[in-house]
C-alpha cells in the first residue's frame, strides 16, 4: 500500500510582527550607521525623539538584546575606552533592514484610530456646565501654546545646525497638529463666550 505525506507549507512570519515604536527609532539609526546603546541613547536625545518615543535606558538596552535576538540587528564589534564599561556595536540586518522598510510603509499610509483622550473628553464635555469646560480648555489652550514655542524653537535649532529637512518631519508634522488644535479650542472658547455653542440644560 502507498501512503502519501502531507507536509504542511512552511510559513516565515513577517519581520515586523511585535515591532514596538522604540524598536523602529533603534533599527533607522542602525540604518545611518553602526552604533552602541549608549551613542543611540544621546542621538535619540540630541534629535529630541525622546517625544516621539518613551526612551529610557533600561529599555533602549532591553529593546536592542531583543532586536539580536530576532535577528533584526547583530553584534559587529567591542570597544573599550579608558576605565569605562566595554561597549557592544550594533548593525543593522538585512531581516532589520526589512521590518524597518515595512514598518515605515505601513504606517505612512494607515489612517489609524489611536483612541487619544481628548476626542472622548470632548464628546463628554455637557457633562459639565459650560464656564467649567472654557477653564479646562483655556488651561489647555496654554499648554499648546508652550507646546508649538517648543517645536518652534526645535525647527529653529535643526535649520541652524543645518539638519536634513528629512529629520524634522516628525517636528513639522506635531507643529501643524497642535496649531490645528490651538485654532480649534480657541474657536470653541470664542463660541461658549459668546453662548452660540447650545448646550443641555441639566
Amino acid at each position: 500500500m502507498e501512503y502519501i505525506v502531507l507536509v504542511p507549507a512552511q510559513t516565515t512570519a513577517s519581520p515586523t510582527t511585535d515591532v514596538t515604536p522604540l524598536s523602529v527609532a533603534l533599527l533607522a539609526l542602525l540604518h545611518e550607521r553602526d552604533m552602541h546603546p549608549y551613542e543611540m541613547l544621546h542621538t535619540l536625545r540630541d534629535r529630541r525623539e525622546d517625544h516621539l518615543v518613551k526612551v529610557r535606558p533600561g529599555s533602549l538596552y532591553h529593546c536592542i538584546e531583543r532586536l539580536e535576538r530576532d535577528g533584526l540587528a547583530q553584534v559587529c564589534g567591542t570597544e573599550c575606552v579608558g576605565n569605562r564599561p566595554e561597549r557592544t556595536t550594533y548593525r543593522l540586518t538585512d531581516r532589520g533592514r526589512l521590518a524597518l522598510r515595512e514598518w515605515v510603509h505601513e504606517h505612512l499610509a494607515t489612517v489609524e484610530n489611536t483612541y487619544p483622550p481628548l476626542p472622548l473628553a470632548l464628546a463628554e464635555a455637557h457633562s459639565l456646565s459650560p464656564q467649567e469646560v472654557r477653564e479646562r480648555l483655556t488651561i489647555r489652550l496654554n499648554g499648546l501654546e508652550v507646546q508649538i514655542d517648543e517645536l518652534e524653537a526645535g525647527l529653529t535649532q535643526m535649520r541652524e545646525r543645518d539638519v536634513l529637512d528629512a529629520y524634522g518631519l516628525a517636528w513639522t508634522h506635531s507643529l501643524a497638529m497642535s496649531r490645528a488644535e490651538h485654532d480649534y479650542i480657541t474657536d470653541l472658547i470664542t463660541r461658549i463666550d459668546s453662548k452660540d455653542l447650545t448646550w443641555p440644560m441639566h
